[in-house]
């Protein structure tokens, strides 16, 4: 390994590089502020100003996105016209392959529909179609515009350097992924999912993830936001539960993160970088010498010497919003549209939840088979076993479980599922399916635990 600079070799300039974008970086996705009523960080106060101020047009301007995505992905990848594919940016955007053409196809036609309220009703009613296009794209548009022009700030300057150098011995051994992704799991964490993937989509992309490594944090670390959870525990009517109902959603998922990644399909990822390389096998290691907060300032210092100028940050803030609207905002409608009329129209979901019930019966859970029918339905979208519970299910107990295991289960796919297929994190529906079994039947029964412990 190369021998890096000391921290006292490098000028004023270098530390004013590394310390002013990594402490804006940190207040704006990771400095929790008060609302009045909840907890949550700038960034997200910013893109709830966004959504007020886009209010009456972020329909047309989503749906005409998503629309143009549609059109030029068809052109790009069929044609291939020259004029737009030797424009590198546009290239990139538009030219995908065929199974990325058909989802951005269906989004389009989905978008249409339902902006122009015409079609079948189950693609535009208010729990399908009408659900994803008025209530979660706005939020993402919002999501995906600060944060894609904004990352930059923590991903550029030295500061994932930092905290990945300093935390590697605690986050390799308990998770086996790099110390930097505990930023990704802080800035989900108090800020939104979509965040966690947006930065490690990025970073794969950036080469400082192997594929295994960022599946698992894809998959892991892009936890539901202390907000969102506020939400689910008020949908179920237990808000005066919120501190042990959140205290349980820390204690499944830690576990979960320390056992989902061992098993298939996340054991079986490879550990090469995007492009097939392998990664350094020396890069976390201490140099003979230096203690660990030394090497790791070292690092920190050595990245911000590198980072681009003003005009190289803007390009690439830029370049990641341009990358997450007409990349996943077409994907986030297709998917999240389709995976709620199944769970609206049919009742796949419901068989697939029976298997559950002697579960939810050895677990002693009360009303194990209305319990049963919103299990799998958390796939499709993490709100709708809430709104089941507490519609149907009298107990609290019931009622707190079903808000936890919600929340724990990770990978639905009107937003966090449809955010993953939509990035180049290699993982596919199907492992996203076996992924999100696992989480359910390792988390259910810390949770069934707390329940009867803390409610019952």
């Amino acid at each position: 390994m190369s021998q890096l600079p000391t921290s006292t070799q490098y000028d004023w300039r270098t530390w004013f590089t590394f310390l002013v974008p990594s402490l804006i970086g940190v207040f704006l996705f990771m400095t929790p502020v008060s609302t009045g009523e909840v907890m949550t960080i700038p960034i997200a106060m910013m893109a709830k100003a966004m959504q007020v101020f886009f209010a009456d047009s972020a329909q047309a301007i989503i749906t005409l996105i998503i629309c143009a995505t549609g059109l030029l992905s068809f052109v790009v990848s069929v044609f291939k016209p020259q004029v737009i594919c030797k424009i590198p940016l546009l290239n990139h955007l538009f030219n995908v392959s065929w199974i990325w053409l058909v989802t951005r196809l269906f989004g389009t036609v989905f978008v249409l529909m339902t902006h122009l309220k015409v079609g079948p009703h189950a693609v535009i009613s208010e729990n399908t179609g009408a659900l994803v296009l008025n209530d979660l794209l706005p939020v993402l548009f919002s999501v995906f515009i600060l944060a894609g022009l904004l990352l930059p700030l923590l991903l550029n300057f030295g500061l994932l350097e930092l905290v990945g150098t300093l935390l590697t011995k605690v986050m390799r051994p308990l998770f086996g992924v790099p110390g930097r992704s505990a930023v990704n799991c802080v800035a989900s964490w108090l800020g939104d999912g979509s965040v966690g993937i947006l930065m490690t989509a990025r970073q794969y992309e950036d080469k400082h993830y192997t594929q295994r490594e960022a599946a698992i944090i894809g998959t892991t670390f892009s936890a539901v936001s202390i907000t969102f959870c506020l939400v689910v525990i008020g949908q179920v009517k237990l808000e005066y539960l919120f501190a042990p109902f959140y205290l349980t959603v820390c204690l499944a998922g830690v576990v979960a993160a320390i056992i989902v990644p061992r098993l298939p399909p996340l054991r079986f990822k490879k550990d090469v970088l995007i492009d097939g390389s392998k990664p350094d096998a020396n890069a976390e290691l201490v140099p003979t010498g230096k203690t660990l907060f030394g090497h790791s300032l070292d690092v920190a210092l050595a990245k911000a010497d590198k980072a681009p100028g003003f005009v190289g940050t803007v390009k690439e803030g830029v370049h990641n919003a341009l990358d997450m609207v007409f990349a996943v905002l077409p994907v986030v409608m297709a998917v999240g549209t389709f995976a709620l009329i199944i769970a609206e129209y049919t009742p796949i979901f419901q068989y697939l939840g029976m298997p559950f019930i002697p579960f939810l019966e050895l677990l002693q859970v009360p009303e194990a088979e209305a319990a049963a029918q919103t299990i799998m339905v958390g796939f499709a979208d993490m709100f709708i076993p809430s709104i089941l519970a507490a519609g149907t299910i009298e107990s609290d107990v019931t009622r707190f479980i079903i808000a936890a295991m919600s929340v724990t289960q990770l990978i639905y796919m009107s937003e966090v599922g449809a955010l993953l297929l939509g990035s180049k994190i290699p993982v596919n529906i199907f492992e996203l399916f076996v992924i999100f079994i696992l989480r359910t039947l390792i988390t259910l029964p810390i949770i069934a635990f707390m329940a009867h412990w803390l409610v019952g």
